[in-house]
């Protein structure tokens, strides 16, 4: 009853600023003034008031409005987390195929990362020396690639 009287007064109030501004033969701003001293009533007639100081007073809708707040907080924790940390889709597909790679270390007797497999070990050493010191350099930006794709560089 409060919340309806008070409406009715601010756009009471709203109508005859408009009315004073039309007075002036500012008629385009008195024109805005009226739609928006009308908005109050409107809402007034309509029950949105009604529901409103309704809300306010339950509770349980704070609650809910808490639980809610919680849930957003929570998710934009993890995204944070997250996105620090580099563990996304990408990143752990861009790792795995690092893995299956077996990186050898120039003047590695073997492989640094194996796949599982025993039959890498032999194929490295069968290699000429010149062979793997021109794939050690290439091999040495592959790393530092995956190192600065880690850190979202």
């Amino acid at each position: 009853m409060l919340a309806e009287t008070i409406c009715s007064a601010v756009s009471a109030a709203g109508l005859g600023i408009a009315a004073i501004t039309a007075y002036r033969k500012r008629f385009l701003t008195a024109t805005r003034i009226a739609a928006y001293s009308l908005v109050p009533v409107g809402l007034v007639m309509t029950g949105v008031v009604e529901w409103v100081s309704g809300i306010v007073l339950k509770p349980s809708v704070w609650i809910g409005f808490g639980l809610l707040a919680v849930a957003w907080l929570l998710f934009m924790t993890t995204r944070a987390v997250e996105r620090r940390s580099g563990s996304t889709r990408k990143e752990r597909k861009a790792a795995r195929a690092a893995e299956q790679g077996a990186a050898v270390a120039p003047g590695a007797s073997s492989p640094s990362l194996t796949s599982g497999a025993g039959a890498t070990a032999p194929q490295a050493r069968e290699k000429p020396k010149k062979q793997q010191q021109a794939a050690a350099p290439g091999d040495d930006f592959s790393d530092i690639e995956a190192i600065l794709k880690k850190h979202g560089i």
